[in-house]
């Protein structure tokens, strides 16, 4: 069997065990705790590392230049070292955890690279309706102070995740090409159903595309293209729809770190636990179909992320 890279899990599920507040609906999200709280975000980190995932990935996802500067009052040059300080955290997470740990592979450090549509504050990052109105130029434009921050600190891979629209992912990766040819990085999508992007393009036409787009530019460093942030029961429809008909040697690396099964909403925030299926049920499914990335997004703990590393390591015997 190829390697399984077992990822983190939901970063802001898990830092609330050590910040004691409701995350959910601050405009920075998770975000915020990297300059009021970011002894927190490192303690995050090293929970992750311990329960055994081999990438962490750094908490900026909600983090941008003009959420710093709109709700934390800082600088464009304050917001960017906040960026890169966030980095670190993850970096010194690393090296504790290494120093006190027998580690047979170094954990990488994943960038967090989240869509556009998340500084919006409006929810398009669920719906992707700004592929409508807003450039790819735009979109990239956007995008790269924060790449280059990350880059500058030293993570290993980026992270472009929770991305709805196909044109997005299309302009990311032309940007990864003409841009940061040295660079690994994944795309994963946000999904509305078993079939569909949250824009409404078939995951499958949209992975097959991105991924022959990228052989075709002669990009070999997009590591995989998948799904986070949805349900588990859409990941087993959504993977078996790009790889199924593929040969063996040619099938697309795929990735996945979905909710817990909870559903949220606005109202009465996250409703149905009692009925969600332990992700460690779905793994050596994933992996018949393709996953080489496995880990957790909203509502997933790091107790969640050590089920996973025990089933992929039970996979592996």
């Amino acid at each position: 069997m190829d390697r399984v890279t077992v990822l983190d899990g939901g970063f802001a599920t898990q830092l609330s065990v050590h910040v004691g507040k409701h995350i959910d609906g601050d405009p920075l999200w998770s975000a915020r705790f990297n300059a009021t709280n970011p002894n927190a975000v490192f303690k995050t980190h090293l929970d992750f590392l311990e329960a055994g995932a081999d990438c962490i990935m750094t908490n900026t996802y909600q983090a941008s230049i003009e959420g710093y500067m709109e709700y934390l009052d800082l600088s464009e040059t304050e917001s960017l070292h906040l960026i890169k300080a966030t980095v670190k955290l993850a970096q010194m997470a690393r090296t504790k955890h290494m120093a006190v740990n027998d580690v047979q592979q170094i954990p990488l450090v994943v960038a967090s690279i989240g869509p556009y549509g998340a500084h919006l504050h409006d929810g398009s990052e669920y719906t992707g309706e700004y592929a409508d109105y807003v450039s790819g130029d735009t979109i990239q434009k956007w995008h790269r102070p924060r790449i280059d921050a990350c880059l500058e600190a030293g993570v290993d891979v980026l992270g472009i995740e929770t991305i709805p629209c196909q044109m997005e992912a299309e302009a990311m990766l032309e940007m990864m090409t003409e841009d940061y040819p040295h660079v690994q990085f994944w795309i994963s999508f946000q999904c509305k159903d078993n079939a569909h992007i949250a824009h409404g393009e078939r995951f499958a036409d949209t992975a097959n595309f991105l991924w022959n787009k990228a052989k075709l530019l002669g990009n070999d460093n997009l590591l995989a293209i998948g799904v986070n942030c949805v349900h588990p029961q859409f990941v087993t429809p959504l993977f078996r729809s790009v790889n199924e008909k593929r040969p063996a040697k040619e099938r697309i690396p795929l990735i996945v770190y979905p909710n817990s099964g909870e559903v949220y909403s606005v109202e009465t925030g996250w409703q149905g636990k009692e009925d969600c299926v332990p992700l460690e049920h779905y793994v050596p499914q994933w992996v018949e179909l393709g996953a080489r990335f496995i880990g957790g997004c909203c509502r997933t703990y790091a107790r969640d992320i050590e089920r996973i590393k025990q089933t992929v390591n039970t996979l592996c015997l």
